[in-house]
C-alpha cells in the first residue's frame, strides 16, 4: 500500500534556563499545549495529488490549533470495506468508499452517526444524502454524486435522433464500419436492460441475500423477452461487448463511435472526439414490440470517519474539509467528478459539462445500487452468454432460472 505523509510542524522551542537565573523551567502542561494530530487517510490512487492539495489547505486553516501529521494511503473505494474490516482498529481515520458498502460498514460499527446531520442534509443533493444514510441515519459525508453511466457518442456519426434508440445506434454504427460498446461482463451495466421492465432485483432485510424476478414468465415484459432483445443487439456487427478500458481505446483509435460509460472518461473522450463529443441519457431498446427506456444503477462516493479513530474530532473536521463546497468544486475541476454538494453542483462549470448533464438526464431512470454479493457472478455469466449469441443453444428460460437461483442463493 502506498504511503505519503504530509507534515505541518508548529515551531516551538523549550528554553533551557541556566541555574544562575534562579528561574524554573515551565511546567509540563505548558510544554505540551500544542499536540500532534496524526491522521491516516485512504483514498483512490488517482486522488493523491488532489488530496495532498486539500490536506495542505486544511492544515493552513487550522494552523496553530495542532501539529498535523497526515498520511495518505492508496486504497480503491470499491475494495475499502473488505480492507477496513480486516483490521478495523488499526485502520485509517478517514476513508473514501462506494455507497453500496455503507450498510455493512455501519452494521460492523466502523462508522459513527454524523453529529451535524442537518447541516449535511441541507448542503447536499437528496440522492447523495440517501446514499449516505441507513434507516434515515446519516453515517458518512457525501463526496460525489456521479457514480452512474450514460451514453457517449460521436456527433460526426450519429444524429440526436439516432441516439434515442440502442437498436438504431448499432445499425448506424455498422453502416459506418464502427461499433457501439457496452460492458456485459459487468452486472452493474446489465441492470440497464431489466431495470424498467417491471421485474425486480434488490437486497433483502438481512442485508445479505437478494430478491430477483428477472426470470418472470408473467407480465407484459418477461425475462425471455429481455434475453432475446439482448441477443438481437449482440447479433449486430455494430455492437461490441467491451470493458471500459477497451471502450476508451476504441474511442481513441476511431473504431468506437458510441459507448456506455461514466464521467471518469469525460476528459479522455473529449480529447479524442473534440467538438464532436456528444453525451446523452441511455437510449431505449426494442423489446417485445415495445421501446423500453434503459435503466441504470446510480451511486455516490462517500467519506467515512473510523469510529475507532483516536482522533475522531479532527478526523471529522478533515472529512468535512474534503467534502465541503470548495473541496468538491476543486474535485470537479481536477478530476471531472460530479459534486454532491448543492452549491458546487449548481455552478456554471458543472452545469456546462456534457457528461454531467447526461448523467442528470439519466438520473430520472436510475436507482441506488442495493444488491448483495451474490448478484454479480450469475448475471455476468448470463449476459456473457448473450453477448456470444447463446452458442450452446440452451433455452433462455433455463438460463434465466439458473441466473436467478444464483442471485437469490443463501
Amino acid at each position: 500500500m502506498v504511503r505519503k505523509t504530509f507534515f505541518v510542524l508548529a515551531a516551538g522551542l523549550l528554553l533551557l534556563l541556566t541555574a544562575c537565573t534562579g528561574q524554573e523551567a515551565p511546567p509540563q502542561a505548558e510544554e505540551s499545549e500544542s499536540h500532534t494530530v496524526a491522521l491516516t487517510v485512504w483514498g483512490a490512487q488517482e486522488d493523491e495529488e488532489l488530496l495532498g492539495e486539500l490536506f495542505a489547505s486544511f492544515q493552513k486553516q487550522y494552523a496553530g490549533q495542532a501539529d498535523f501529521e497526515i498520511t495518505y494511503q492508496a486504497q480503491s473505494e470499491s475494495g475499502c470495506k473488505d480492507a477496513l474490516l480486516a483490521d478495523l482498529e488499526g485502520g485509517p481515520d478517514v476513508f473514501a468508499f462506494a455507497d453500496d458498502q455503507l450498510a455493512a460498514l455501519a452494521a460492523a460499527g466502523a462508522l459513527a452517526p454524523i453529529e451535524d446531520a442537518e447541516g449535511l442534509r441541507s448542503a447536499n443533493l437528496p440522492a447523495a444524502v440517501e446514499a449516505a444514510s441507513v434507516d434515515g441515519e446519516l453515517y458518512a459525508y457525501p463526496l460525489t454524486a456521479d457514480n452512474g453511466y450514460f451514453l457517449y457518442y460521436n456527433k460526426a456519426v450519429f444524429t440526436e435522433e439516432d441516439v434515442q434508440s440502442f437498436n438504431r445506434l448499432v445499425e448506424v454504427a455498422a453502416a459506418a464500419g464502427k461499433v457501439v460498446t457496452m460492458d456485459w461482463s459487468s452486472a452493474w451495466y446489465v441492470y440497464a436492460f431489466f431495470g424498467n421492465t417491471g421485474m425486480q432485483v434488490g437486497i433483502n432485510d438481512d442485508g445479505i441475500t437478494n430478491t430477483c424476478t428477472w426470470n418472470s414468465t408473467e407480465g407484459p415484459i418477461r425475462g425471455v423477452d429481455v434475453a432475446q432483445a439482448m441477443l438481437d443487439i449482440a447479433a449486430s456487427p455494430g455492437f461490441s461487448n467491451r470493458v471500459d478500458t477497451d471502450f476508451l481505446a476504441g474511442v481513441q483509435d476511431g473504431s468506437v463511435a458510441a459507448g456506455v460509460s461514466g464521467v471518469w472518461n469525460a476528459v479522455a473522450v473529449e480529447e479524442a472526439w473534440g467538438k464532436n463529443t456528444g453525451a446523452a441519457k441511455l437510449p431505449t431498446f426494442a423489446c417485445a414490440g415495445e421501446e423500453i427506456q434503459m435503466a441504470s444503477f446510480s451511486g455516490c462516493k462517500l467519506i467515512g470517519v473510523n469510529a475507532y479513530s483516536p482522533e475522531t474530532e479532527w478526523a471529522a473536521r478533515l472529512a468535512q474539509w474534503i467534502t465541503n463546497e470548495n473541496g468538491q468544486a476543486r474535485r470537479f475541476a481536477v478530476r471531472g467528478q460530479g459534486p454532491a454538494n448543492i452549491q458546487a453542483a449548481n455552478s456554471s462549470e458543472v452545469q456546462g459539462s456534457p457528461a454531467i448533464a447526461a448523467l442528470l438526464a439519466q438520473s430520472e431512470f436510475s436507482q441506488l445500487q442495493r444488491v448483495g454479493g451474490k448478484f454479480w457472478d450469475p448475471v455476468t455469466e448470463f449476459a456473457g452468454n448473450m453477448a456470444l449469441g447463446n452458442p450452446g443453444g440452451v433455452p433462455l428460460q433455463e438460463q434465466l432460472d439458473q441466473m436467478v437461483e444464483g442471485v437469490t442463493a443463501r
